[in-house]
C-alpha cells in the first residue's frame, strides 16, 4: 500500500460528531494520484514509487516528461512526488491512490510549505521581548546584544536574528483524520495544516 496521497488545502468549516461537538476541521482535495513510476531493489537500489497530482495541459509539459509519462502510460500530471514502499515489485504504474484507502485510517501527518512572512524582526520572528515604552527608552523592538566583549569576538552561531520568516517546508505530525469523502475526494484533517488556500500538500499515513 501507498501510505502517501497528495492534495490541495482548500480552507477550513467546522463539523459535528457523534456527540454533538463542534469540530474545526481543514478540507483537503486529495487525489486521485496515478503511480507514473516504479522503482525496485533490483533496477534501482530501494523501493519507492513516484505519484503524481494535478492536471496540466499537455503544451505545458516539456519533452523529457512528456517522454516519462508516454513511457508509463499515464496522462501527464503537475506534481510528482516520491514515495517509499516495502515492496516496489507489488505495484504497477497506472495504479491509483485515493483517499479511500486512508478509511481506516485515524491519525496523518501532513507536509506542506508554510505561509511566507516576508523579512521580519526579532519579536514577531523568535518571539523575543520587547524592550521598556517609556522613560526615553529607544529598545522597544531591538534585537539587543548580539554577542560578548573581547571573546570570542564574533557572533555565535545559530544566533535568533532578524531575517526571512515562513516559505519553508513543515511537517506536523498525528493530526486527526476526522472524516473521509470518497465520492468527492475529501479529507478532514483535525490540526494545524501547512501552507494557505489552494497549498500542495502531502499527507501521509502517522
Amino acid at each position: 500500500m501507498v501510505s502517501t496521497i497528495l492534495g490541495r488545502k482548500l480552507g477550513m468549516t467546522q463539523i459535528w460528531d457523534e456527540n454533538d461537538n463542534v469540530v474545526p476541521v481543514t478540507v483537503i482535495q486529495a487525489g486521485p494520484c496515478t503511480v507514473s513510476q516504479v522503482k525496485t531493489k533490483a533496477t534501482d537500489g530501494y523501493d519507492a514509487v513516484q505519484i503524481g497530482f494535478g492536471d496540466i495541459s499537455a503544451k505545458h509539459v516539456n519533452k523529457p516528461m512528456a517522454g516519462h509519462f508516454a513511457k508509463a502510460g499515464v496522462e501527464p500530471m503537475r506534481y510528482l512526488r516520491e514515495v517509499r514502499v516495502e515492496n516496489g515489485e507489488e505495484h504497477h504504474t497506472g495504479d491509483v491512490v485515493t483517499v479511500a484507502d486512508f478509511a481506516e485510517v485515524k491519525a496523518v501527518d501532513v507536509i506542506g510549505t508554510s505561509k511566507g512572512k516576508g523579512f521580519q524582526g526579532t519579536v514577531k520572528r523568535w518571539n523575543f521581548s520587547r524592550g521598556p515604552m517609556t522613560h526615553g527608552s529607544r529598545n522597544q523592538r531591538r534585537p539587543g546584544s548580539i554577542g560578548q566583549c573581547a571573546y570570542p569576538a564574533r557572533v555565535r552561531k545559530g544566533l535568533h536574528m532578524y531575517g526571512h520568516m515562513g516559505d519553508e517546508r513543515v511537517t506536523v505530525k498525528n493530526l486527526k483524520l476526522v472524516r473521509v469523502d470518497a465520492e468527492q475526494n475529501l479529507m478532514l484533517i483535525k490540526g494545524a495544516v501547512p501552507g494557505g488556500k489552494n497549498a500542495l500538500v502531502q499527507v501521509r499515513m502517522a
